[in-house]
Formats: structure tokens, sequence, C-alpha cells
């Protein structure tokens, strides 16, 4: 993995960060400074910033039910509550395996295994997750259709996606469904969901690959069990890029 990819992974800093610290020196891989571009393994090589070694706690798993207003973020320059505040003290350094907006609630998965975070993460693998969703209006079936065909939002046509087991409360004047995303753009959901004419009223996150939610409390985390660790490995393991659609052939000339 590209060395600026790799800290970026393991939830020390953004990938141009990386690539800044990495330029300054701040970086040796197996005691030389590191150059930008070149490659390392956290789990075999030793990697350094600023003298301190990445990677050399011992991995830990933790998922939390985060509550709307808490960002997902190490720390926030503003002084706001962070995922990491819902964890106990004493911990490996954690950083949180992709991110939910402020508003929305739900399964955080929170660790410091960089490689199994880029599997989870990573666009071409299509790793699901599932929401709960509920928005304003009477969704019909010719709506859900659209959302699970894609739409095309400001930053390009949505991923194909499901949707499951829609239920209209009269009396509240909402619909809820499951929705099952492989995508994860900023604020997706409720961008689309709004483009449909539905504008999103609560979201959950009700699981990540393999690992779901369950019955943990709102603002509450817990270790992962070992059942649950051997499962999402399993499920990062077995992720493949989907197939390309052939190029269609131009006729030839006759």
């Amino acid at each position: 993995m590209r060395l600026q990819r790799a800290l970026a992974a393991a939830g020390l800093c953004s990938r141009r960060e990386a690539e800044r610290w990495i330029a300054a020196g701040r970086v040796r891989v197996n005691g030389h400074v590191a150059a930008v571009g070149e490659s390392a393994d956290l789990a075999t090589d030793r990697v350094e910033v600023d003298g301190r070694r990445v990677g050399a706690e011992p991995l830990a798993y933790w998922m939390a039910n985060k509550p709307r207003g808490v960002l997902t973020t190490r720390r926030d320059p503003e002084g706001r509550r962070t995922v990491l505040s819902l964890l106990p003290s004493g911990l490996s350094r954690l950083f949180p395996v992709g991110r939910l907006d402020a508003d929305t609630e739900g399964l955080v998965l929170l660790t410091n295994d960089g490689a199994l975070a880029h599997r989870l993460l990573h666009p071409s693998l299509g790793s699901e997750r599932e929401y709960d969703v509920t928005v304003r209006g009477r969704v019909t079936s010719e709506t859900l259709r659209r959302l699970e065909r894609g739409i095309v939002l400001d930053d390009g046509p949505t991923a194909p996606c499901r949707a499951a087991r829609s239920r209209f409360d009269e009396g509240a004047g909402a619909t809820r469904f499951d929705l099952v995303l492989t995508e994860g753009r900023k604020r997706q959901i409720r961008r689309t969901l709004a483009a449909l004419g539905h504008p999103v009223l609560a979201l959950v996150r009700t699981r990540i690959g393999s690992l779901r939610l369950g019955v943990l409390t709102r603002g509450e985390a817990r270790p992962l069990s070992p059942q649950e660790l051997r499962a999402l490995r399993t499920h990062a393991a077995g992720l493949r890029p989907a197939p390309r659609a052939p190029a269609a052939r131009s006729p030839r000339s006759r």
C-alpha cells in the first residue's frame, strides 16, 4: 500500500496531510527517510512519524452507537463532542472507520487496524452499509425503484442500491424503510432522498458488512466479540472489485 494511504488508513491524518509529512522528512520506513509514493505495510514494516512507531499498539476493535450531534472524527478544532468520547479511557489509539454526519445515528466501527479499514472503505470493493431510513411523505414503489437504480446528483450518478421493508405511517405522514448501499459519498442518502422529494427525518446505520448494531444502547460502546471479529475479517477478505462491463465494440466499417 502507498505510504500516504497507509498513514491515512491508520487514522493519523488525511492522505494529503500524510504526503506533506513525508515530503517534510517526518516519516521513516525501516530506518530510512521515506519518499512520497513509496509503499509500506504497517504490519511488517517499521514506520515512524516524528520518531514514534505507527501500528505498534495491539490491534483493537470496538463498536459504538453514535447519537445525533456527535461527530465521527478523532478530534474537532471547535471542541465539539466526538465519537471517541463514547469509548473508555486508556484504549489504544483508535479511529472511526468511515464517517456518519452529525445528524445521523447508529453503528460506528473503531479500530487501529488500517488494513481492515482500507478494505471496508475502498470504493471499488463495495462493502455494504445498511440504514434504517425515515422520510417525509408516502414513498411509492416507483420512487423506491428509482432510488435503487440510482439517480444523478451534483457529483455524479449514485450506484445501484437496495430498499426493503417499506411501511407508511399515516399518523406521522412518514415512510420508513431499510436501505443498503455500497458507496459512501458525503450526505448521500439525505441528498438523494431530498432530490426525490422525501426529506430525511431520521437516519440510523444498522450494519457495516457482517457487523450489526443489534441492541447496543444509543451512546454506548463495546468491544467486538471474537465471533463478530472473525466474521468481519472473513467479510473483508472476501470482498472483490465488481467486474467491469465489457466496452461496447464499434461496428466494422464495410
